[in-house]
Order: structure tokens, then C-alpha cells, then sequence
């Protein structure tokens, strides 16, 4: 399982063909486009030569000679030039709340492209963001207007995404996560993503301090192979910390807050108070938050994506430590057809990805336990070999790995965050839909899939029973067949997807609503 089997078995193999739709056209380094990019970026250029010069070579000795050759050069994606959507604008906004110091750096002029590549804020090498000359981010934004900004700026404006909604009535002794059933059918390479829902970035539930507790213990015994960072991850680190505490306070406000001067978190369902300077940012949200995030900067020698950081307990069959500084290529490398289908798309994605348009999906599994942490050569891996005779259905659990995938406004980072939820399969024998959809993917997937997916381990036990709940289900009237013929219905995924029809009543009757 490889990085983005954390998200891409997980953000898989569906990315081309939805990449390839939302793609823009490719950004090369001509006049025309290079005022394009510009445009888009919303950033000021200087007043342009009378002298034209010729496109970026991709190979400084080697000068097209004929316009097949050119249309060849042009037809490569130019990553080095290439700029994700600037949130400049709001500067002004912001410029309006602050220090009159901190608002003339704010209202400062913006880089044009030159300085964004000349300049650029290294992801390799760590910095003082206090003392440094000023550097700039892929969004954009200079280390000396990230100053200005302080702690814990109004990242809603920032980003383009509202703070969530206060959680009213919210019981964490009886709060359950919603019950994601992503299952679709034709089961093949799409992925489902759909726009974020602001108030269910993170999710809190009654699990949280178990959660968080067997997250620690996972640290103290892997160390970096949960939890690392590179150098020149710095900002990003910080700035995904300041951004999901600032989410908890909003979302949960009886839970958790902030002190006066911003510098200490206090969390009344742990009963501890987090002195947020004296630690990584990261080992804050490992101690306070128990979701995955993964973090990927733009390189800026090249403008690719590498893997630069995360806190990451809930893998299966690779680690932090196995993946870690990889680029997006090198980490999917055992997604079926992931560099023949999807890697360029992919890497387009990534360069123009807006802080704006966070996305969500869920990824499942079916396994027998609840494994949480499964690092190469487990004891736990074996048992995905065989069919274990003595195996029962209460042993046998649904896993969603409910996933955002999101751009940070200041660093342009861009971040996997996931938790892994389980779920008894036997829940599925009163959710309309659920056992006949999941028995048509688990018989009839395509096999390099679902062989990927690796649920034959339980199927011998799973299958039989499903059968019966589909049965039952067609009999209780809670499944309508397409005629008195049929025994189910004409399988398809559900209009409710990742849900099933009633689930808010479930879902609310499980938390004693």
C-alpha cells in the first residue's frame, strides 16, 4: 500500500479521468500565457519589454529547430512557472483589523512570476520565517506579510472557506460518526469526490480520548515512522495546526478554546491545556486531534509535489517512515495504472489546485478485526492470506477512511487528512440498499481492484450473510425489486451515496436522539 493508499486506494484510481475533466489547459512560459497566469493569480507585473523572448528550453543545449519540434517542447507541462490561484485579494481585508504597521506590509504591492520562481520560500531547507529576507509561497504570500498576519490569522477569509457552524446539542459522550457507506456500483475507476462540507472537516465522537490515547501509544512505540518532518516544512506545519484548533473552537465551543493570547489550547475533553509554542505543531494535533494528515509541498526547483510531513497512525501496509520525501509518482507507485492513467493528470491537478474547492471522499475495506496501524510485515498481513475456517461475522468490520483533500491558503500546501472509522457488518442488516450493493462489487469487481482492495480474506464469511440480509430486506419491504419476479433491486449506487436512505433517523436514534 503506498502514500496515497493512505488516500488513494483512497484518492485512487479514478483521479484521471476526474483530473482530466477539471484540468485547465497547460501552462507554458509564452507571452500570451504567461499574462494568463498572471491574470489568474491576481498578481502585479512589471511593464512588459519590447523585446520578446523565446520559451523556457527543457533542455538548455537543444534549441527546437522546426515547428515539430517546438510543438513538441510546448506540448510539456512547464511545473517551474506553473502557480496555483493566489488569495491576494483578501489582503486588504485583512489590512483593515490590523496594526497600521502590519497593515502597510499587508497592502503592499504583490510579486510578479519572476520573483514567485526567482524567490520562492524553500521546501528543503528549513528558514526563520522572523529573520529571513523575505521569500514567497506558491500562493503568493510573502514571509513578511505571513508575519504581519501573526498567529492564527482569519484563515476563513484566507482560504475562501467559512469557519463550520457552532454543533448545537452536541453529547460527546454519545456522538457517533455519521455512517459512510461510500460503496458504488459500476464499481470502477471514478472517484466519487465531492465538494467539502465545511462543518464536517473533522469530526469529534465519543471514541475521541480512546482515539487520542491509542494514537500516543502508537508514537512512543513507532516514533518517525507515525509522525515526521522534513526540513523546510515549517510553515505549513503550523499553519495546519493553527487552522484545525481554530476548526475546534468554532465547531465545538464548549469543548475547546483558545486562551486570550493565543498561545495556549485548552481541551475540556482531555482535561489538558496545551502550551502550543513549547512543541511541533504536529505533535500538537497528534495530542489533540485524532485524524491523519498528510502533507505534500511544492518543490520549487522543479514545481512537482513531494511528501514533506505528516502524523499518520492509521495505515495499512506502509508507514511515514517508508514514504516520506517521496514525489507523487514515486508514492502511488503500486496504484494499478496509476502512471500510465492518472500520474499526469494528477501533477496538473496539484498545480493549479485552489484553496477554495476542498474535496471529500471515502475509501473502505472490508477486515476481520479492527486493525488501526498496520506496518509492513504485521502479523495482521498474514491474515489477508487466507480464509480463516473459525472466522465469524461479528469478527468482520466495515473500515472507511473518510478523506478531505484541501489546499492551505498561506503555505500552498496541499493536505490529506483521514480517519479510519469500523463499523460491524452486521449494522448493514437493517440499512436499506447496503448488503445487495457491497455483495455486487465483493462477486462481481473488476479483479486487479478488488485483488488491490484485498477483502477475499473475508468474503467466505461476508458474502453468505449479506445474502441473507438482501433476502430479508426484499421481504420486510425495505427493498423494492424491479418486479415480482426479481428478488432485489437493479443495483446501482444510491442517490444518498456515501449514505442510505434513513440513515439521519439511525444515525440519531444510535446517539439517543
Amino acid at each position: 500500500m503506498g502514500f496515497l493508499t493512505l488516500v488513494l486506494d483512497k484518492w485512487r484510481v479514478g483521479l484521471g479521468a476526474i483530473f482530466v475533466l477539471s484540468s485547465l489547459a497547460i501552462l507554458v512560459v509564452g507571452k500570451r500565457q504567461r499574462a494568463a497566469v498572471l491574470d489568474r493569480l491576481q498578481f502585479h507585473r512589471r511593464r512588459a519589454s519590447g523585446a520578446s523572448t523565446p520559451p523556457r528550453s527543457f533542455s538548455p543545449d537543444k534549441t527546437p529547430t522546426d515547428s515539430k519540434a517546438s510543438s513538441s517542447i510546448s506540448s510539456i507541462p512547464d511545473y517551474i512557472n506553473a502557480f496555483p490561484p493566489s488569495r491576494r485579494s483578501v489582503l486588504a481585508e485583512l489590512a483593515k483589523t490590523a496594526s497600521p504597521e502590519n497593515a502597510k506590509v499587508l497592502l503592499a504591492e504583490g510579486p510578479d512570476l519572476e520573483i514567485l520562481v526567482k524567490d520562492a520560500l524553500p521546501t528543503t531547507r528549513a528558514y526563520d520565517l522572523q529573520n529571513a529576507s523575505p521569500k514567497y509561497t506558491p500562493t503568493g504570500f510573502s514571509t513578511a506579510e505571513i508575519k504581519a498576519m501573526g498567529d492564527f490569522p482569519a484563515y476563513d477569509v484566507l482560504s475562501g472557506v467559512p469557519l463550520p457552524l457552532p454543533y448545537e446539542n452536541f453529547d460527546p459522550t454519545k456522538a457517533v460518526p455519521r455512517p459512510y457507506r461510500p460503496f458504488r456500483w459500476a464499481y470502477h475507476q471514478t472517484m466519487s469526490l465531492t465538494k467539502l462540507e465545511p462543518d464536517w472537516w473533522l469530526e469529534v465522537d465519543n471514541q475521541y480520548a480512546s482515539r487520542i490515547k491509542e494514537r500516543q501509544g502508537l508514537f512512543r512505540k513507532y516514533g518517525s515512522k507515525v509522525l515526521d518532518f522534513l526540513p523546510g516544512s515549517e510553515l505549513v506545519c503550523k499553519e495546519l495546526m493553527e487552522m484545525c484548533l481554530q476548526f475546534y473552537c468554532a465547531r465545538y465551543p464548549a469543548c475547546f478554546s483558545l486562551s486570550s493570547d493565543k498561545s495556549t489550547f485548552h481541551n475540556k475533553l482531555l482535561q489538558t491545556d496545551t502550551d502550543i509554542k513549547s512543541m511541533h505543531p504536529l505533535h500538537v494535533l497528534l495530542n489533540n486531534v485524532p485524524e491523519d494528515f498528510g502533507i505534500v509541498l511544492r518543490n520549487e526547483k522543479d514545481g512537482m509535489y513531494y511528501f514533506r510531513a505528516g502524523v499518520i497512525c492509521s495505515s495499512l501496509g506502509w508507514n511515514v517512515g517508508t514514504k516520506i520525501g517521496m514525489g507523487l509518482q514515486e508514492i502511488h507507485k503500486p496504484i494499478p495504472d496509476y502512471k500510465e492513467k492518472m500520474s499526469f493528470s494528477m501533477d496538473r491537478y496539484f498545480s493549479k489546485m485552489p484553496t477554495s474547492a476542498p474535496i471529500q471522499r471515502g475509501s473502505w475495506g472490508i477486515e476481520a478485526g479492527a486493525p488501526l496501524f498496520m506496518p509492513p510485515g504485521d502479523p495482521h498481513e498474514k491474515l489477508r492470506e487466507i480464509q480463516r475456517s473459525d472466522l465469524t461475522i461479528e469478527e468482520c468490520n466495515l473500515r472507511v477512511d473518510w478523506q478531505t483533500l484541501r489546499r492551505l491558503p498561506l503555505s500552498g500546501g496541499v493536505v490529506f487528512n483521514f480517519t479510519a472509522l469500523f463499523t460491524p457488518v452486521q449494522e448493514f442488516r437493517d440499512e436499506p440498499y447496503i448488503p445487495a450493493l457491497l455483495l455486487k462489487i465483493l462477486k462481481e469487481g473488476k479483479k486487479n481492484l478488488m485483488d488491490y482492495k484485498g477483502t477475499w480474506h473475508v468474503e467466505h464469511i461476508c458474502i453468505p450473510e449479506l445474502e441473507e440480509y438482501a433476502r430479508e430486506q426484499v421481504a420486510k419491504g425495505l427493498v423494492q425489486p424491479e418486479n415480482a419476479e426479481e428478488e432485489t433491486w437493479n443495483v446501482t449506487t444510491l442517490e444518498e451515496n456515501p449514505f442510505f436512505p434513513g440513515w439521519q433517523e439511525k444515525w440519531n436514534r444510535q446517539q439517543g436522539c
